[in-house]
């Protein structure tokens, strides 16, 4: 015999009911012996009780929600039960209706609702969903009995949350299925006390119906039959990637639910837990699905030391401590017994081995009361200073990682705290029992949704990393990174078990947003149908969002988005750029973004500010960390530049190899911008501040290579005139280059503290002299590398090398969050 319930969404519309209907003939053709129990038509329930509640007001609106009630009722009738034979069951269903107004005709004229006459008024649920039920179950064929459960469910009267007397009950039932062949349509949730008075059971009534039935008839298992596919991992409602697990143990069953699993509630199910009774969690919906069975034991051995992450929603930690609880035998006594003695329930709690605090979780409802009680109770010592005032903390939850593997294996606290660390989800309270069952941790309620992504990723995707990617400026870097991010992502899934998802995209003038990812094929056309852009709200979202391991990426070069970083790290954010403002404004806007980084545990990463995708600063970084001295670092950091003097050899005028490497887009639209050199000494200030000096922009010193009256040309074309004037003055430097065997390069050098910029000739021993193209060049000279410096060549400029780099930095953080 098995013992099968259904849920109000699964019986919730005509269509829903032909369903399961479906899967009782497939049962019964099986062979299967069963009796059913179902809940009431999903949301009468609700309905049931807001119409008491209006006729206890006198409120005549109670009487269309009864016609929409009874409405309910027969057009479910009309959908599934032929013509010819409506009319009996009608019949059947205006009697109840005709009671339950009654009822309720008297509540509105005496104007109170009492707890004995709401569960009669409840019971009219159950009872027509289970009769309307059975009476498609004979239409179709099936040998079916609609039984009312309180001919044989025995309780007090307790109403609204009546307890069962179990030996009357269990004889009832036993009495009730022996000999009967029919199969057995029983309503759940009801039941009635020794004078036949209307009881109802409470909270997950239903599945306590079915547990006692069970129970009673020594059932081998029971089946909970919802609308999803068991119990999953995590809330799918919160974590996209959560999946079902095919077996749990009552106590992982017990502490998930606890934790707000909604698939079943534990102290229903005692029954049959106390029998050592299976349940199988299944899915109305897909019926073929094996679901969740729950047994004594979780089952065959599972991978996932976790079996779940679960979590409360909305708590209050009140916090108590002070010197005169040291070692004061009763005092936990006195607390606890005073919050229970006024009916305060505890969540969880945690004392520090000091015994100088505890602090414990309640409902928020009750955390005002909890606070005065407990000053109450403690008024002398508080008073005395011998306790602090008790501290409550508002905006809180609860997140749990539960399982019975967990038990006796290193590591798995380790992880949790780790996982909510990298992602910035401070930790208020931890509680841990001595079974091992579940570690729990309060944290903020903002950062629920973070932390449960977090922790699943950790345990049950713990062979993937997941990365969500927050991108500024899909121009041609940005568009080339998306590209390469589009390319490579299934390498990086296979070799590295790294998923990126580009979750979102902003330009000056839209910006779209998806939680599960954007579709890189076509994320031009979402972005010009996206919602307008502004920064501020780019980050405020992006910070609502508050998805694990987030990274920001910058291709911009646009200083008022750098004034943002600050806020994005603080939001435990990492940020990857090719962006050079924030890194060369003053040394305290540079510091403060790295302790931010440090403190926040994320990345900052910013490789691609010097020498686009060549490993730069991540090889200084190296030699740093190793124990190497930097002595000296001289660059040719400008790819426009390096064209420029690895072309220019006198054959030509300056100002022709100048318009020759603007019109190839080595230079910007105004070469001056190139050759000012300030381009080059924002690069070489990040070097020396990455090697350790607290440098301002000021410090570095630049040799002007422009006549004045090419600077102060009013035009780009005034400018190329002014400069073909002064090609004498180029001649005669490449001329004296030329002469002593040496050749000119525009280089940028860090020598003892000292940072300059300018124009010098090197010759034949220097490893800039035989640099050709726009190639960048950077050389390290250190204590290790003295004699011969280490040297860096390759393209310093480009759109792909440039995203490559962007895109290496990404690569790192993921590994780093993995």
């Amino acid at each position: 015999m098995k013992v099968l319930k259904f849920g109000g969404t699964s019986v919730g519309s005509a269509e829903n009911i032909a369903r399961v209907v479906e899967i009782l003939l497939d049962y019964k053709a099986k062979g299967e012996q069963f009796t059913v129990v179902f809940s009431a038509v999903g949301g009468m329930t609700n309905k049931l009780i807001e119409m008491s509640n209006l006729a206890e007001k006198n409120d005549k609106r109670y009487l269309s929600l009864l016609k929409e009630f009874e409405e309910t009722h027969y057009s479910i009738v009309r959908d599934l039960i032929p013509v010819q034979n409506q009319s009996p069951i009608f019949a059947v269903i205006k009697t109840k209706i005709n009671d339950l107004q009654d009822v309720l005709h008297g509540v509105s004229l005496i104007n109170e609702l009492s707890k004995r006459t709401l569960d009669f008024i409840l019971s009219h649920g159950e009872r027509l969903s289970a009769y309307i039920i059975a009476e498609l179950a004979k239409h179709e064929g099936m040998e079916a009995e609609f039984v009312d459960a309180r001919k044989f469910m025995r309780t007090n009267s307790e109403f609204g949350n009546a307890k069962v007397d179990f030996e009357i009950t269990d004889k009832q039932i036993n009495d009730r299925y022996v000999g009967r062949k029919a199969i057995q349509f029983v309503t759940g949730f009801i039941g009635s006390d020794a004078k036949g008075v209307t009881t109802t059971l409470g909270r997950g009534g239903s599945d306590y119906t079915a547990a006692i039935l069970a129970a009673a008839l020594n059932a081998k298992e029971v089946e909970i039959w919802t609308d999803v596919d068991g119990v999953m991992t995590a809330d799918p409602r919160r974590v996209k990637n959560a999946f079902t697990l095919p077996a749990i143990s009552y106590n992982e069953a017990m502490e998930l639910s606890h934790f707000g699993a909604k698939v079943i509630y534990p102290p229903t199910l005692q029954p049959v837990f106390a029998k050592r009774i299976p349940i199988r969690i299944k899915n109305t919906f897909n019926p073929e699905f094996g679901g969740t069975y729950i047994s004594e034991r979780s089952g065959v051995p599972h991978k996932h030391r976790v079996k779940g992450i679960s979590s409360i929603n909305e708590i209050a930690l009140i916090s108590i401590q002070g010197s005169g609880m040291i070692g004061v035998a009763g005092f936990s006594a006195r607390l606890f017994g005073c919050l229970a003695n006024n009916e305060i329930n505890l969540i969880m709690i945690t004392q520090a081995s000091s015994e100088h605090s505890i602090c414990f979780a309640v409902a928020p409802e009750d955390a005002e009361k909890a606070r005065k009680v407990i000053e109450r109770e403690f008024l002398y010592e508080i008073q005395a200073l011998k306790i602090d005032p008790v501290k409550v903390e508002g905006g809180k939850s609860v997140v749990a990682i539960v399982g019975e593997n967990m038990k006796d294996t290193p590591g798995i606290s380790g992880k949790m705290f780790n996982a909510l660390g990298v992602n910035g989800v401070n930790v208020s309270a931890i509680a841990q029992g001595s079974s091992e069952l579940n570690v729990s941790a309060v944290i903020d309620h903002q950062d629920i949704s973070k932390a449960l992504n977090a922790l699943h990723d950790a345990f049950f995707l713990s062979d993937t990393s997941a990365l969500n990617v927050f991108m500024v400026g899909p121009g041609l870097i940005g568009a080339t990174l998306l590209k390469q991010i589009k390319e490579q992502a299934e390498h990086l899934y296979k070799t590295k078990q790294l998923d990126i998802r580009v979750v979102s995209i902003a330009n000056s003038k839209r910006m779209i947003f998806d939680e599960a990812g954007l579709d890189l094929d076509n994320w031009q056309d979402a972005l010009e149908k996206g919602e307008p852009s502004s920064l501020d709200d780019f980050v405020d979202k992006m910070a609502a969002m508050n998805l694990p391991n987030s990274v920001f990426v910058d291709n911009t070069s646009n200083k008022a988005i750098t004034t943002y970083y600050a806020k994005i790290l603080e939001k435990s954010i990492s940020i990857v750029t090719p962006n050079k403002v924030a890194n060369s404004s003053s040394y305290e806007d540079y510091k403060r973004l790295k302790d931010i980084a440090f403190r926040r545990g994320v990345k900052f990463f910013y490789e691609t500010n010097v020498g686009a995708g060549l490993p730069v600063i991540n090889t200084l970084e190296a030699l740093m960390h190793s124990g190497d001295d930097i002595l000296k670092i001289e660059g040719v950091l400008s790819g426009s530049l390096s064209y420029i003097f690895n072309t220019y050899d006198g054959s030509t005028t300056f100002k022709d190899v100048v318009l020759q490497a603007k019109e190839a887009g080595y230079t910007e639209p105004d070469p001056r911008e190139d050759l000012n050199g300030m381009d080059v000494a924002r690069k070489i200030l990040i070097l020396s501040r990455e090697a350790g000096y607290e440098m301002q922009p000021q410090d570095v010193h630049v040799e002007n290579i422009l006549p004045q009256a090419c600077i102060d040309a009013p035009t780009v074309e005034k400018f190329f005139e002014e400069l073909e004037k002064a090609d004498d003055s180029f001649k005669s430097l490449i001329a004296e280059a030329q002469g002593s065997g040496k050749k000119l390069r525009f280089i940028a050098t860090l020598d003892q503290g000292k940072a300059t910029v300018g124009l010098r000739a090197v010759d034949g021993s220097h490893p800039f002299f035989s640099m050709a193209g726009s190639d960048n060049m950077i050389s390290y000279t250190t204590s290790r590398y003295l004699n011969n410096p280490l040297v860096i060549k390759g393209p310093g400029a480009g759109a792909e090398v440039t995203a490559a780099g962007v895109f290496a930095d990404i690569i790192s953080i993921g590994s780093y969050l993995s």
